[in-house]
């Protein structure tokens, strides 16, 4: 079957943004305030919160791989509604819902009713994450397979990262304006207006989620119709196998604990480094999002002239990695601001590029396989950068420990100051240059590969 070419609007893209949108604002909300509303709200021990967290990324790690090989073949569905959108759906809807349970835990106390909190801790992150698996491994699946050329994946995943930024934005700044430390209600409140937020952001994504019937076809004509489906164990083996997927995995899983790590320091920092209110955590996040938001067509812009996505996202990596080094000797809250404003332009570029690289990994894994194995793949991605939940919890558990923060106190030592600055900036760093390390001394799509794939890819119809 020849492969046919085609184009879409810039509305479309901009739809599918909504869908990056929905998971950006809840990378934001979860990452920021749930483990710090169960240790320094609820009184829950860092320890207890810690281990559910662990506990969480090890449900993840079962649970995603296993929706990306479930939902990677035909239903009855497929020929209507396409792979993907009505796992969307499926999955979007209760993971939502799902997040105000989060805030709602038994009104016991956190010290004779520890255990109880934990399980409610574990059991509703769990929900949350299942949920959240069904509809972010087909969402992102559907990118590689809907966008093929260069220069359209490159405007894709620039303009729907734009309207991802407004969720990061959102997940910044709603909460913020919503949540008064000391008072539990509020993250109730808040977390029910990021429900109706999220629920119009995911009608407004379902254009731009449809997958073309070209496509459809293609796929049930070519690449799974009559073919024998391999075991679930076979299938991943097989990934283990693509050495530039990996590289580009484990870089994204040290990208992601960047990412955790200084997320879910910011309420911490802004509280006892900086010393003010929550309502002032949203002029820092505001800061950055205005870094992201002007060096996103920039990098874009450099990643076209190049027309070398390696080159560009390591680049971006590297540049990430030295902006994150001066937030750890700051403690002046105009400072921090000017700071921020300079990380987002990091942000934005390792950001814009990551859709791009993925795609052409997916191309690969085509010529290599004679497949489109995209929700498999994302599947895999997922469960791998869930260990930057593990490298959250085990940092600030451990940090918290050594350097005496006190669970629900309202001032800390200068110790736990120092200890909260170094899982907001110094963690974050390290994680940082190994990522931007693995993906220049092991990631190897060049142009010239990248290119040969694609002339692959059309002799093959796929």
């Amino acid at each position: 079957m020849e492969t046919i070419d085609i184009k879409h609007s810039k509305k479309s893209m901009v739809s599918y943004g909504f869908g990056c949108f929905i998971n950006e604002f809840f990378v934001m909300c979860f990452g920021a305030y749930v483990f710090f509303y169960y240790e320094t709200e609820i009184g829950l021990n860092v320890w207890f919160t810690a281990t559910g967290f662990i506990i969480f990324a090890i449900w993840n790690g079962v649970n995603d791989p296993l929706v990306g090989y479930l939902t990677n073949r035909p239903f009855k569905f497929t020929k209507k509604w396409g792979r993907r959108l009505p796992w969307i759906l499926i999955g979007g809807v209760p993971w939502i819902f799902s997040y105000l349970l989060l805030y709602m835990p038994p009104a016991v106390d956190p010290q004779e009713g520890a255990w109880i909190i934990f399980a409610w801790l574990v059991i509703m992150t769990c929900l949350y994450d299942t949920f959240a698996s069904v509809f972010g491994v087909n969402f992102y699946a559907l990118f590689p397979d809907k966008f093929r050329g260069d220069s359209e994946r490159r405007l894709a995943s620039t303009l729907s990262t734009l309207v991802a930024a407004l969720g990061t934005a959102f997940g910044a700044i709603i909460p913020s304006l919503l949540i008064d430390y000391g008072d539990k209600g509020s993250y109730v409140v808040q977390a029910g207006v990021v429900v109706i937020i999220c629920l119009v952001a995911l009608a407004l994504a379902i254009p731009g989620s449809r997958e073309d019937q070209v496509r459809i076809d293609c796929y049930l004509e070519s690449c799974e119709e009559g073919m024998e489906r391999s075991s679930f164990f076979r299938e991943y083996k097989g990934i283990l196998k693509h050495k530039n997927f990996m590289a580009y995995i484990i870089a994204f899983m040290f990208y992601q604990s960047l990412v955790q790590t200084m997320v879910g320091s910011v309420p911490y920092v802004a509280l006892y480094v900086l010393e003010v209110t929550s309502d002032d955590v949203m002029l820092i996040m505001a800061a950055l999002l205005v870094g992201m938001f002007i060096s996103m067509p920039i990098w874009g812009k450099i990643a076209d002239i190049t027309n070398n996505d390696r080159k560009t996202i390591i680049i971006a990596a590297t540049f990430l990695t030295i902006v994150t080094i001066p937030l750890f000797f700051i403690n002046d809250y105009t400072i921090m601001l000017i700071a921020m404003f300079i990380w987002g332009m990091g942000e934005g570029g390792y950001w814009v590029m990551m859709s791009p690289v993925i795609a052409t990994i997916i191309d690969e894994s085509v010529v290599m396989t004679g497949r489109r194995k995209e929700g498999i793949y994302q599947g895999f991605q997922t469960f791998v950068s869930r260990g930057a939940l593990v490298f959250q919890a085990l940092s600030f558990s451990i940090v918290h420990t050594l350097t005496g923060f006190l669970e629900g106190s309202s001032t800390q030592t200068p110790e736990a100051v120092m200890g909260i600055q170094i899982h907001f900036a110094l963690l974050p760093m390290i994680f940082m240059f190994i990522a931007t390390m693995i993906l220049w001394k092991l990631f190897k799509l060049t142009p010239d590969k990248v290119k040969e794939n694609k002339e692959k890819l059309a002799e093959m119809g796929l």
